[in-house]
């Protein structure tokens, strides 16, 4: 990876309305040979090793991270510099650096580097769609979720930036000229998770930096490829030296470091509950120097439900839960982990959710079948240790077993087990892979209390034709995103603004309009008329 030098691009403002990205049409012919030929083009430069980034700075180091393609393990996807403890400071230092000019940038500019790095990605859309399908597992429509999503945020908050510029006081004293300004932090630490490897850490690092603040991003050892290509779509965009720093490295070491840093103001962190708790109490202690409480924005995982109550169309209920619970494997936070079935129809549920669970076609996403693998060989060992739990909690349904025929990566079979306790160990633990607990329930009253008897508070949904339990459940289901009668993932930007709440994280609602607040600070300044100079 180089720097890219670069004049600073023309003003770009788009004053139109926010609209989602279309999703790519696969069943379309030159779609499809798009998509074959950027995997080609992609697959042809797996196996290179990527610099960190920091400043103007590219670094080398002894020890390196390589990422490895799911679906073929022996297969190199990329080798990543492995940044360590001494690397934090640098990092820092850097991001503080270019803090003292991005600050004063107009957000004009600021939101321009972002409808820019908008336009490059619709420009290789099919070829970030093919580093996603290599280096994580996702099938061609996941993939191209993931990068309109990644669009998406990159438009919304352009706008949404040049929104709060505007903001105005709610009262005007007489005699005064009261104003209203959201200012950056400053220096942020940036740490994604692997599952959404385009869309949450590029979300979190843009909505970072057009608020003017700067930031050091530690990728996930898992995708940092995907982050380096977005990195590079930043500097081709116009982004000066330093407002991100590509530092791939380990949670330990360098992660752990940004976090207690003194100079780092904040942390915006995606991925388990166990770190994100870490990365909460470290942060809440301040270092010598360190003038600030430093924020902390978490999103920590689910343990999502679905509620299927007698009333409901068991067709699209049964839809629904599948794909929620299998699509990329279960490997989302959104993802059903647990569906809650009346016991009028819980056996003719079960019948057609089986059914539906067998016709899961497993293998190598490059060929864009439904179901890939997971994304490593730790995560296939845990998910398989659930597996042998399950089947002394409840009864096997579907699966229960690795895929031993789908190839040589880290294939599960889509599991589901009946008859799960509500507080059984599979109905309370986050697990983050193909997994789905089945839950029989009295009645809807019992279906609400044991969607909320988990720690989580991510997403959730609710198949009945009653308006009276619909808007029952809009009271009591105690979920960030609650969705009726439709699967409980697939959160759009705009018009699900995505976060938890309880141990699910800090609620932030990414992709919606308060987000960018958390990444600023109000300032507010009252000036008494006629004894001040006048304005230039």
């Amino acid at each position: 990876m180089a720097t890219v030098e670069t004049s600073r691009p023309p003003l770009r403002i788009s004053h139109g309305p926010f609209r989602n990205e279309p999703a790519t049409d696969f069943t379309q012919a030159d779609n499809a040979r798009h998509m074959r030929e950027a995997l080609a083009r992609v697959g042809a430069e797996l196996g290179r090793e990527y610099d960190m980034v920091i400043g103007d700075k590219l670094i080398k180091t002894q020890g390196k991270i390589k990422s490895l393609n799911p679906a073929h393990p022996s297969q190199v996807v990329g080798v990543f510099q492995h940044a360590g403890a001494e690397h934090v400071g640098p990092a820092v230092q850097a991001a503080v650096a270019a803090f003292a000019s991005w600050r004063r940038t107009s957000v004009e500019e600021r939101a321009t580097l972002l409808h820019n790095v908008a336009a490059i990605l619709r420009q290789r859309k099919f070829e970030f769609c093919a580093w996603m399908v290599y280096e994580v597992g996702k099938n061609w429509a996941e993939a191209d979720a993931d990068l309109a999503e990644t669009i998406d945020f990159a438009e919304l908050y352009a706008r949404e930036a040049i929104r709060l510029s505007k903001a105005e006081t709610p009262v005007q004293l007489p005699g005064e000229r009261d104003t209203l300004t959201y200012i950056p932090l400053g220096v942020a630490a940036v740490i994604p998770p692997w599952n959404f490897p385009c869309a949450i850490m590029a979300g979190m690092t843009m909505a970072a930096i057009v608020c003017g603040n700067t930031v050091v991003l530690k990728p996930s050892s898992d995708s940092p490829a995907i982050a380096a290509k977005f990195f590079e779509a930043l500097q081709e965009a116009g982004m000066p030296d330093g407002v991100v720093n590509f530092c791939p490295g380990s949670g330990s070491s360098f992660g752990g470091g940004l976090v207690e840093h003194p100079q780092v103001r904040f942390i915006a962190f995606t991925g388990s509950k166990e770190v994100g708790l870490n990365i909460n109490q470290r942060a809440a202690v301040p270092r010598p120097g360190e003038k600030w409480i430093k924020r902390t924005i978490l999103e920590m995982g689910g343990k999502d439900s679905i509620i299927v109550d007698a009333d409901a169309n068991l067709d699209a209920a049964v839809e629904g839960t599948a794909q929620a619970a299998f699509g990329f494997q279960g490997q989302k936070c959104s993802a059903c982990s647990r569906v809650i079935v009346d016991e009028k129809i819980y056996d003719v549920f079960l019948e057609r959710l089986k059914a539906r669970v067998n016709s899961i076609v497993i293998g190598d996403p490059a060929e864009n079948k439904p179901m890939g693998p997971v994304v490593n060989e730790r995560a296939m060992k845990t998910i398989l240790n659930y597996i042998e739990i399950g089947k002394k909690e409840g009864r096997l349904i579907a699966g229960g077993a690795a895929a031993i025929g789908a190839g040589e990566g880290y294939y599960i079979q889509p599991t589901v087990f009946a008859d799960i306790a509500p507080t059984a160990q599979l109905a309370q633990e986050e697990i983050f892979g193909p997994v789905l607990a089945v839950i029989k329930s009295r009645n809807f009253e019992d279906a609400l209390q044991i969607a909320n008897n988990t720690e989580f508070g991510l997403t959730g949904a609710v198949y009945s034709t009653s308006r009276d339990k619909l808007e029952l459940a809009r009271q009591e289901f105690h979920v960030g995103n609650l969705y009726f009668n439709r699967k409980c993932t697939g959160a759009m930007v705009g018009a699900h603004p995505f976060g938890g709440f309880n141990m699910s994280g800090t609620d932030s609602k990414a992709g919606g309009p308060d987000y960018l607040l958390l990444f600023s600070q109000a300032k507010s300044v009252a000036e008494k008329l006629g004894d001040a100079p006048p304005q230039n």
